[in-house]
Formats: C-alpha cells, structure tokens, sequence
C-alpha cells in the first residue's frame, strides 16, 4: 500500500485536475469565439445556439428523445394543468 496520506493523494488530484483545466483553456476560448462569430455574422441567434447544445449534449448522453418527449409534454401540461391527452386546436 502507497505511504501517502489522503490528503496528499487530493492533493495530487487537485493539482492534476488545474493542470487539465489549463490546458482545456485554449479550446473553451475557441469554443467562445466560434459561438461569437455565429451570433455576429446572423447566421444563428442565441436561443439557436442554445438549443442546438442542448441536442449536442443529448446526442452525447443518448438520450431517448421519445422517452424525454413524452415526460416533457406530461410535465408541461401539469405545470399549465391542462390535459395531456386532449389534443389541442391551435
């Protein structure tokens, strides 16, 4: 077994995670400015933006999305208190 103390191995853990933020920081920073660019230039706008990271995050997480779907539309409708099964006119 190792002679380190726990706190010496959190230690070593914070360290090794600043290290990894650090290095990340270049690619956030890209990441900024490419969500920049699109807002400037029109071609998105923010709520675009947000929504398409949100499908991106999904994707990532493989989410169901008729599952997420259908316990949105049930959530939605108990916050309004309207019926989920009553189909709407609109």
């Amino acid at each position: 077994m190792s002679d380190k103390t726990k706190a010496q191995h959190v230690a070593e853990y914070i360290q090794s995670v600043a290290a990894i933020e650090e290095c990340m920081r270049p690619f956030r920073e890209q990441r900024k400015e490419l969500r920049k660019n699109y807002l400037e230039n029109n071609w998105l706008d923010k709520d675009d933006v947000s929504l398409a990271m949100k499908a991106f995050r999904m994707l990532e997480q493989k989410v169901n999305f008729e599952d997420l779907s259908e316990i949105y539309e049930n959530l939605s409708y108990t916050m309004t208190g309207g019926n989920p099964h009553e189909l709407s006119e609109d």
